[in-house]
């Protein structure tokens, strides 16, 4: 049955050398991050240069809002990535047939949920983050484009989380190569050629994720391998959707509410003026960039802990992790220096007024040292999602990025309500979230065999 299962683009991270397994599959994924961002990033240069700061803090201010709605169904994606991960390391093809189907259904029913209820909520929720009235129609057209299209963020995300599980990080990547430059090409057409504005940004977008949707779906339907998609098989199987929600719901759950606690911190930036707004609208463009080899490292951990979870190789697993950490830690330092360092020409790419320049700047040099925190916090969650325990990290980054970060800004801004201390809030939770990570892992199942043997006997039992 082996030789069936393995196909070429899989990778069996079971075994081999650690480290070269984690960078081939970090490398493409890290690639695919950096295409991803360049939706937003070519959307943001775009209206910087040839629209103007209103249209700029309009693009870049509603980006809480849209990792509000996309963090919670993302953990769906997470989810599956684990229970696929664990099925194609422990060779179960049935399991790991229902789940692929099952994901994928869950994936368009999720996405027209969230075209309709983005739809509905756009005014309240630009309401809610305080938009300044200068900025409120552009930010109002350019979100409702985007959330009139979000079912193929979700359709795209999904394949490319079941391709990921299985090892294969190369295809999500040329998926994003090719929607990256279909979006370039058309921001440049409707914003300089049709003088469209904002709405010509949210439609190239829009097209951009439909391509790469479209691309991914293709892939699978047409695959050889055991996770081939079949749109005859496409249905609910309710016991792997229960599977995949139990562990990716609490990882949405975060994601999501980490997201709506950004809305209150972007509501305080706001509350500085809409120079303010546009400058952390451009940092927040740079720290997208800072945090890929963060996010690629921390999403290969979570397919090589999985697999090697339902292979029953525990001390692989660790090994795993503490490599994940070296790697991360190492090139996420690199880019920390490079970022402070060219701060200012690296900002003059999005606008080159003088007053959102200076916000810009200042808002790197606050958060960009603790860089390194995000990165423990980022591979022990991904570890403790590989063995199926992402209850214990939504807990924590509830906690880290939401009560603790909003008791802080309560206490702070009564103090003394400084762009300085709203900024800083972000490295604070960074730092919460990685001290008890790393207490809730050392006292995980993975690394205490004894918990582990437990686990395995009652679930052979259930």
């Amino acid at each position: 049955m082996r030789l069936g299962f393995m196909r070429k683009k899989d990778s069996d991270m079971t075994q081999g050398t650690i480290w070269k397994q984690l960078v081939a599959f970090a490398l493409p994924t890290m690639l695919g991050l950096v295409f991803q961002q360049l939706y937003n990033t070519v959307d943001t240069i775009v209206v910087g240069q040839f629209v103007g700061k209103e249209a700029l803090a309009a693009v870049g201010g509603v980006g809480p809002i849209c990792n509000t709605m996309i963090g919670l169904f993302n953990g769906i994606s997470i989810g599956a990535t684990v229970v696929i991960s664990q099925s194609y390391g422990a060779h179960d093809e049935m399991r790991l047939e229902k789940a692929v189907h099952t994901a994928v259904a869950a994936s368009f029913l999720l996405g027209v949920f969230a075209t309709l209820l983005g739809t509905l909520m756009t005014t309240p929720m630009l309401n809610a983050i305080s938009t300044p009235d200068d900025v409120m129609p552009q930010a109002h057209t350019y979100l409702s484009i985007y959330f009139s299209g979000i079912v193929f963020i979700m359709v795209y995300n999904m394949c490319a989380a079941i391709l990921r599980a299985v090892g294969d990080s190369r295809r999500p990547l040329i998926f994003l190569v090719i929607s990256a430059i279909v979006n370039t090409v058309l921001d440049l057409l409707f914003v300089i050629v049709f003088h469209m504005g904002v709405t010509g940004v949210g439609l190239a977008t829009l097209i951009a994720q439909a391509v790469s949707a479209v691309l991914a779906l293709i892939t699978l339907i047409r695959e050889k391998g055991i996770y081939r998609l079949n749109l005859k098989k496409l249905r609910i199987d309710f016991p792997s959707l229960k599977k995949i929600i139990s562990i990716g719901m609490p990882a949405g759950i975060q994601q999501a509410l980490t997201s709506f606690s950004n809305v209150f911190v972007q509501a305080h930036i706001n509350g500085f003026g809409s120079a303010a707004m546009a400058g952390w609208s451009t940092h927040s463009k740079l720290d997208a960039y800072v945090s890929i080899p963060i996010q690629s490292i921390a999403q290969a951990s979570t397919p090589f802990v999985g697999q090697n979870w339902g292979a029953h190789k525990p001390e692989r697993a660790r090994k795993g992790v503490k490599t994940a950490i070296a790697l991360a830690l190492g090139s996420t330092s690199c880019v920390i220096v490079l970022v402070m360092v060219f701060a200012r020409p690296l900002l003059m790419l999005f606008t080159t007024d003088a007053a959102v320049l200076e916000y810009g700047v200042y808002a790197v040099l606050i958060t960009s040292p603790f860089y390194l925190f995000m990165a423990l916090n980022q591979i022990f969650a991904g570890a403790l999602r590989g063995i199926g325990a992402s209850k214990v990290p939504m807990m924590i980054m509830i906690f880290s990025f939401v009560i603790f970060r909003q008791l802080y800004l309560y206490v702070a801004t009564l103090l003394s309500n400084e762009f300085f201390f709203v900024g800083f809030s972000y490295p604070l939770g960074w730092i919460m979230a990685a001290i008890l990570l790393f207490i809730a892992y050392r006292h995980s199942a993975l690394c205490r065999p004894e918990l582990a043997h437990v686990q395995q006997k009652n679930k052979a039992h259930a």
